[in-house]
Parts: structure tokens; C-alpha cells; sequence
């Protein structure tokens, strides 16, 4: 039977545990024109619109969903990539206000971290490198090292499977968007939380099905502790 603690935190990274300023959005709309959508109009709107909604998902998926062209989808995914990069030089990337924290919190009473991501390694290399973050938990992961972005599953099995844990009803998850509480859903992951720092807001968490909403990062780590027996 499996112990009824969490041994597993996954955390999501941009909106959940890094606040980027809106990176996100300023390195699409770069990507968009470099793929060919208009500057302004309905296209564009709808786009926009779209990497929205899908906020958490890997980007290329995201791409190939507006493009419906894989060669223009890798080159929009390229184009955002080399923006992202680019504009993290640009703005002082920060932790949410306490994730170090309650990371380091997590680790000390035996909880194991996994920090994940729908942008590519070296994206994440980047941010990670940016903080000074590249110690600070027992894993990270990008999509390509667990088969599929979210909304599907890979991302948090992956986690579970590489770091040992014994069930899914062991982990807990963390992220801002409605695609990191459809993948710890899809995962079976006992505790499937949303926080209110990123890009969607509670009645779209919970719609989702976010067993909790929390305020940050900071409130779902004395959530996983105080149940800790």
C-alpha cells in the first residue's frame, strides 16, 4: 500500500515558481510575424488568443495547432525560442516571492522537486542559469526528455519514474495554467493545484479541475507539509 505522504512535488516554472514579466507573449509575438502572421488584424488576435488559452504547453504543439504546417510551426517555434533568449538579457527574471523558499523547505522535510516546463531545454537552461536555480531542485525537465508536453501526462510520470517514487497518489503538482492541472490530472497525481501568480485565474482553475487554488507557490508548500505525518 502506498504511504499517504507526498514524496513528490512537481512544480511548474514561468507564472508558478520564476515570474518573467510577460515574456511569453512579447517572444510570440516576435515568432508570429517570423512565421508569417500578420502584424494586426483577426489572425493575429485569434493567434494571440490561442497561446493564451494554451499557456503551459509546449511550444512547438502550440505552434503546429496555429500553423497547421510543420515547417512553419519549427520555424515559429525557432523564432520564439531565439526571442525568449533574447529578451531574458533584457528584464530581471525573479523567483516568485518565496518559491526558493518553500523548494528548499520541501527538500528538507524529505519531499523531492521536480521543476518542469513547456519550453525547450535550452530555455529552461536559460531561466534556471538566470536564477541561479540550477541546484535548487532534484530534477527539471523540458518535454523533449518525457515524450509529450502537457496537457498529457509524460512530463509528471517522467518525474515520478526518474526520481523513484513508489505511486501517483504520492505526488502533488503545481502550475498557473488549466494545461498543468489537465497533466496532473492525466497523471492521477493526488494533489493537482493551481496558483494564482501566472496566467489563469481561479474560476479557470478550478473549471479545470484543480483539486485546490492557492494563493502561490509559498501556500502549496505549507499545504504539502501540514498533511506530512
Amino acid at each position: 500500500m502506498s504511504n499517504k505522504n507526498i514524496q513528490l512535488a512537481v512544480l511548474d516554472m514561468a507564472g508558478t515558481t520564476v515570474a518573467d514579466g510577460g515574456l511569453v507573449l512579447r517572444a510570440f509575438d516576435v515568432a508570429a510575424t517570423a512565421a508569417g502572421i500578420e502584424i494586426e488584424g483577426s489572425e493575429r488576435d485569434r493567434a494571440r488568443q490561442y497561446v493564451i488559452d494554451t499557456m503551459g504547453q509546449s511550444k512547438i504543439a502550440v505552434f503546429r495547432a496555429l500553423l497547421g504546417d510543420e515547417d512553419r510551426a519549427q520555424l515559429g517555434n525557432r523564432a520564439f525560442e531565439a526571442a525568449y533568449d533574447a529578451l531574458i538579457d533584457e528584464i530581471d527574471i525573479t523567483p516568485i516571492p518565496g518559491a526558493a523558499e518553500a523548494i528548499a523547505a520541501l527538500r528538507d522535510a524529505g519531499v523531492k522537486v521536480a521543476l518542469t516546463t513547456g519550453f525547450s531545454r535550452g530555455t529552461q537552461d536559460r531561466l534556471l542559469n538566470a536564477l541561479g536555480w540550477n541546484d535548487i531542485a532534484d530534477l527539471t525537465l523540458a518535454p523533449s526528455e518525457a515524450g509529450r508536453g502537457r496537457p498529457y501526462p509524460d512530463l509528471v510520470l517522467t518525474a515520478l519514474l526518474r526520481l523513484g517514487i513508489d505511486a501517483v497518489d504520492q505526488v502533488a503538482v503545481l502550475g498557473d495554467t488549466t494545461s498543468d492541472i489537465g497533466t496532473g490530472l492525466a497523471a492521477g497525481a493526488r494533489i493537482v493545484a493551481g496558483t494564482l501568480t501566472g496566467a489563469h485565474n481561479e474560476e479557470q482553475l478550478h473549471a479545470a479541475g484543480a483539486t485546490h487554488v492557492v494563493a502561490s507557490v509559498a501556500e502549496f508548500a505549507e499545504l504539502i507539509l501540514a498533511n506530512r505525518t
